[in-house]
């Protein structure tokens, strides 16, 4: 389910059909440099955004039917040619990253989610225009999953991210359940982290649960590989809980024998 820290983007999986691999190889690497320009080194805020321009600018000439200037570009030019995908999705990835550089606390959920939509639900977007299983119902399906499937990367990596002075516990509902910045700063685990933790799980396996569906829709190699991701993001929900929420001292990863659960789990029924 996750590759380095861009977790949300299952590439080169062994059940990705090859007539696949390398569009989605593409939409990764252009993921993958952004966000490396967002949190990696140690740039400047304003060298960051301007980078990131630099991104947006060779997207217009894609969008403009110019040669882009960066390889990387290129390569994306052609995957996105041969495949008619759109370029909506690629925009919203830049501005969430670029937002990532300026903002680093949620006030509440409503603007988290806005976040988890040009962050997460583009890559969802594309795969299925790659699969060519972008209906409005199919669609609505990948957001919440991959909704879901940002907010579990948060709440496993509640410790990296305040590391790099970022929260995205919305605000309003660590006051509402008695949760400080400076606790999340001294990793302290007590009752009150506990339920707003438990609140944060049930939400996001909520989300997972409403767009499991799509495991079902997709068939094929597809709808399974879409099953292990939902199945995915349930086991470390299920870690997290295991763990009594102490996300500071028990990072959630899946183990060998964890695929092994996913995959008995992602049989089709």
């Amino acid at each position: 389910m996750s590759v380095d820290h861009y977790e949300n983007f299952p590439v080169a999986s062994i059940l990705m059909p090859k007539r696949l691999r390398k569009p989605v190889a593409a939409i990764y690497h252009f993921a993958r440099a952004a966000d490396d320009i967002a949190d990696e080194g140690e740039l400047s805020n304003k060298e960051r955004l301007r980078q990131l321009d630099d991104f947006r600018d060779e997207l217009h000439h894609i969008a403009a039917g110019e040669t882009p200037l960066m390889p990387l570009f290129q390569h994306l030019a052609n995957e996105l040619k041969q495949h008619a995908l759109p370029m909506q999705p690629m925009h919203d990835l830049l501005d969430a990253f670029s937002q990532d550089v300026v903002k680093k606390r949620y006030a509440n959920y409503d603007e988290l989610l806005d976040y988890c939509r040009r962050s997460a639900n583009p890559v969802g977007n594309l795969l299925l225009h790659l699969y060519e299983e972008a209906t409005p119902v199919n669609l609505a399906y990948s957001d919440a999953i991959c909704t879901s499937l940002q907010l579990i990367n948060f709440w496993q990596d509640v410790a990296k991210d305040i590391a790099i002075a970022r929260i995205y516990l919305p605000q309003d509902e660590m006051t509402r359940f008695g949760v400080s910045e400076e606790q999340i700063v001294q990793g302290r685990c007590d009752d009150a982290w506990r339920a707003l933790m438990k609140f944060q799980i049930k939400r996001a396996r909520e989300l997972m649960l409403y767009g499991k569906p799509l495991g079902t829709i997709l068939t094929g190699r597809i709808g399974l590989e879409m099953r292990m991701i939902i199945q995915g993001g349930l086991r470390i929900l299920d870690k997290i809980e295991a763990a009594d929420y102490d996300v500071f001292n028990k990072r959630p990863v899946l183990r060998p024998f964890d695929w092994v659960i996913m995959l008995a789990k992602s049989a089709p029924l």
